[in-house]
C-alpha cells in the first residue's frame, strides 16, 4: 500500500523547503504523528531552479525590517495591478522569516553602501546571506536529517495533481528516473516549483517570440518547466502575476561562471553594436532599472551590448559588489578609438557617441548618489577607459 502523507511539496528551492521545515517543527511541537514527501526533479546535491543560484540581497534596514517603500514601488511597476495588501502582508512577515533563518543557521551580513544609490527606505542599507541563497537552502536541508517523518524524493518530476471524483486533493502523480510513473498520495500540497523559464514552449506562448535565443541566467532553471502553474491550472486556480514579463540581467557572456551580473550601468554608458545609447542608464536607480535594460538589450539590440565606464569609476568601485560578480577582467584602453578597436566597434561612432554625453555633463561636482545625468560627470578621454561585453 502507498504511503499516505500529511503534506506533499513539489519543489525544493526557498518556499519548498521552508514549507516542508515548518511542517516538520509544527508536528513535532503539536506530538503529532505526519509523514512530509519533499518532491525535486533534480538530482540530489544540485539544489536546483533558482533559489541556489541567487545572491539574495534583501531589502532590510539594520533592524531587519522590510523597506516600506517597496509596497509603493510594486504599485509603481506594476501599473496599479499588484495585490498590495498582498505586498503589505509581505512586509509584515519578513522581519519574522529573517529571524527564523538566522535561527536555523543562515549569517545575514548587513551592508552600509556608501557609493550606488539604493532609493530604499532603509536608510542606503541592504542585508545578503553569507553565501547566497545556497546558503539558506543548505541549512534548511540540514535541519531535516533531525527527522525521520520526510521522504526526499530526487530525481522526480510532478506530473499531475490527483483528485478525487469530487474534485479533492488526494496526491501527485509523478514520473520517476526510470520513467515509471507513480502516485504519491497526500492530504495537503504545495506547488512551490517555479516559473517556466526552462519551458520554451511557455516562453513562446506567454513571452512572445525570440525566447529560443535567452539563455539561461543560472543552470538549476533548466528545471523550472511551468509543471506547477500547470498543475493549478489544470484544477481552476487562479492566476495572478505578469506571464509576458520576464526577470532579465546584464550579463558578462565571457564569464565561466553563472550569474555573472554587470550591475553598473547607472555609472557610465551602455552602447549597441552601432555604439548609440539606447536606455537612459540614470533614469531610476539601479534595481529598479537592471531588469529594463537588459530587456530592452534582448528584445531591440540583438542580444548585444557594451558596458563602457572610466578609470575613476572602476577604481572606485572595486573590489565590490557591482563590478565584481563577473570573473574575467574588462578589456581596458588608454584612448575610446582604441578600446572600440579591441571591442571590435567603429572608433569614430563611440567616440561620437562619447564625447556627446561628456558634451551633456556640467561643470558641477560629482555627486554619486544623484540620479541627474547633469551632475554626473562624463567619460574621460584622456583617462583609462574600461568595458564589458554584456548580454541579457
Amino acid at each position: 500500500m502507498a504511503t499516505q502523507y500529511d503534506l506533499v511539496v513539489v519543489g525544493s528551492g526557498f518556499a519548498g523547503s521552508m514549507a516542508t521545515l515548518n511542517a516538520l517543527e509544527q508536528m513535532k511541537k503539536d506530538n503529532t504523528k505526519g509523514r512530509v514527501a519533499l518532491i525535486e526533479v533534480g538530482k540530489q546535491g544540485e539544489r536546483c531552479g533558482a533559489s541556489r543560484w541567487t545572491m539574495a540581497y534583501l531589502r532590510l534596514d539594520k533592524n531587519n525590517n522590510f523597506d516600506e517603500d517597496w509596497v509603493k514601488e510594486m504599485d509603481q511597476v506594476s501599473k496599479g495591478l499588484a495585490d498590495l495588501d498582498y505586498c503589505r502582508k509581505l512586509g509584515q512577515l519578513v522581519p519574522e522569516v529573517a529571524q527564523y533563518l538566522i535561527d536555523h543557521g543562515v549569517q545575514l551580513n548587513h551592508h552600509d553602501e556608501k557609493d550606488v544609490l539604493l532609493e530604499f527606505k532603509t536608510g542606503q542599507h541592504f542585508v545578503f546571506p553569507e553565501g547566497g541563497g545556497h546558503a539558506i537552502i543548505n541549512a534548511l536541508f540540514a535541519h531535516f536529517k533531525k527527522y525521520d517523518n520526510i521522504d526526499i524524493m530526487w530525481e522526480t518530476e510532478a506530473q499531475s495533481l490527483l483528485t478525487t471524483d469530487q474534485g479533492q486533493m488526494r496526491g501527485v502523480k509523478v514520473r520517476k528516473n526510470d520513467g515509471l510513473l507513480q502516485d504519491v498520495l497526500g492530504k495537503n500540497i504545495v506547488l512551490a516549483c517555479g516559473g517556466f523559464e526552462g519551458n520554451r514552449e511557455m516562453l513562446a506562448k506567454y513571452v512572445g517570440g525570440k525566447t529560443v535565443d535567452l539563455p539561461l541566467i543560472a543552470p538549476g532553471l533548466v528545471y523550472n518547466r511551468g509543471a506547477g502553474l500547470k498543475m493549478g491550472l489544470s484544477v481552476g486556480a487562479a492566476t495572478a502575476g505578469s506571464f509576458d514579463g520576464t526577470h532579465s540581467e546584464l550579463v558578462d557572456i565571457r564569464a565561466t561562471k553563472p550569474d555573472a551580473v554587470i550591475w553598473g550601468h547607472n555609472y557610465g554608458i551602455v552602447v549597441n553594436k552601432h555604439c548609440k545609447r539606447f536606455y537612459d542608464e540614470g533614469k531610476r536607480h539601479l534595481f529598479a532599472t537592471f531588469e529594463m535594460i537588459a530587456l530592452e538589450t534582448w528584445r531591440d539590440q540583438d542580444q548585444k551590448a557594451y558596458f563602457v565606464t572610466d578609470s575613476t569609476i572602476m577604481n572606485r568601485f572595486r573590489p565590490g559588489w557591482v563590478y565584481d560578480t563577473t570573473d574575467q577582467e574588462p578589456v581596458k584602453a588608454d584612448s575610446i578609438p582604441e578600446l572600440a578597436e579591441k571591442l571590435g566597434l567603429d572608433p569614430k561612432e563611440l567616440e561620437k557617441t562619447v564625447s556627446e554625453f561628456n558634451a551633456a555633463c556640467n561643470d558641477k561636482p560629482f555627486e554619486l548618489l544623484a540620479l541627474d545625468g547633469k551632475r554626473t560627470h562624463g567619460l574621460s578621454p584622456d583617462k583609462t577607459n574600461w568595458a564589458n561585453p554584456i548580454d541579457q
